[in-house]
């Protein structure tokens, strides 16, 4: 039995687990368009497709594939859109968001991280705008933004992004220590914003700022985390 035929066999059980668990069948069709097992390491190819978090080195994670289809579907990306990611990381949900029309602008304080993912998004045909930096400052050069997507954890609303929002555009992000809720963080005016807390629980690496970053190690990390 091939590796492809064991990676595709492996990619429908998940799809179908997916579909089981509410995921729009838009979301599915990028899910199944687009090779999750390039965005991890070698060592870790044929697990791509179990529905669980994997380490992609510098202590940073790729996010468990269900996780990546709630916040894609929560925040409801429409072709056009003008999406900010903070947390590029493996570029999965960065090519993602491409695949689904949008123009996205993604931040990523691990330079390492930013160029690798660089190289695979664009050889899937993406050319997203990908910044080093800190996200919690979010991009103000190329704000406002119709979505804004936060993948690691956050200790509270971070409103210096949701300041980067049109007038009725979106914000999800994790926010908590241990574990997080999902929130959906929606502008209704200039000062006024509409916050969703999904009663469901997740876990990801924590939201690194710059000064914490230069403390931690740079060496790969291959400790598995969920998030």
């Amino acid at each position: 039995m091939s590796h492809r035929y064991v990676l595709e066999e492996s990619k429908r059980e998940l799809l179908a687990s997916l579909q089981r668990r509410g995921i729009h069948p838009r979301i599915l069709a990028v899910l199944d368009a687009l090779p999750r097992e390039r965005f991890v390491p070698e060592s870790l190819q044929a697990r791509a497709y179990e529905d669980t978090s994997l380490p992609i080195g510098y202590g940073q994670t790729i996010s468990q594939p269900y996780t990546v289809a709630y916040m894609t579907q929560l925040l409801d990306v429409q072709p056009g859109n003008r999406v900010l990611e903070i947390g590029t990381g493996s570029g999965y949900q960065t090519a993602i968001l491409c695949a689904l029309g949008a123009t996205v602008w993604s931040i990523e304080l691990v330079p390492e991280l930013s160029e690798r993912a660089r190289r695979i998004v664009e050889a899937l045909g993406f050319r997203p705008t990908l910044i080093v930096g800190d996200g919690w400052s979010g991009y103000p050069p190329a704000a406002p933004f119709d979505r804004i997507i936060v993948t690691a954890a956050a200790p509270e609303i971070p409103m210096t992004l949701a300041r980067q929002l049109v007038t009725g555009g979106k914000m999800v992000v994790p926010v908590g220590d241990k574990d997080q809720s999902m929130y959906l963080v929606t502008r209704v005016s200039e000062n006024e914003f509409d916050v969703y807390a999904s009663s469901q629980r997740f876990r990801f690496v924590p939201f690194i700022r710059p000064s914490e970053h230069e403390s931690r190690p740079s060496a790969t990390i291959t400790k598995e985390s969920d998030g």
